[in-house]
């Protein structure tokens, strides 16, 4: 079995490629959105504004977590929690110099 050789790859690349796989997901951009939205909750908030089970809103919120997108304890019905808005502008300032550099590199006479 091949082994990844993530270590090669620039930590900025790897830090946008974490957060582009976890914002992948519907169901995680719209937690976001209700976080941003109700400014903090509880996990039984979001299971009423969302089409989802308790349970999948629980696998979710931990993915958001583990990059760091939000904050606070996520354990059963009565958990809080909240966007770690720090957190999110460095991802909005990354992604955002990656694509200017993206723009910059662009070359109109590929096939």
């Amino acid at each position: 079995m091949a082994m990844p050789r993530l270590n090669e790859f620039h930590d900025r690349d790897l830090k946008i490629s974490d957060f582009a796989k976890v914002l992948s997901h519907p169901a995680r951009v719209a937690i976001l959105r209700v976080l941003a939205e109700k400014k903090e909750c509880i996990c039984g908030d979001l299971v009423a504004d969302l089409p989802l089970a308790q349970a999948s809103v629980s696998q979710h919120l931990k993915a958001l977590q583990e990059v760091g997108l939000i904050q606070g304890t996520i354990d059963g019905p009565k958990s809080r929690y909240c966007i770690d808005w720090k957190v999110f502008d460095r991802f909005q300032r990354d992604m955002g110099k990656w694509s200017e550099k993206m723009m910059n590199l662009r070359q109109d006479n590929c096939c």
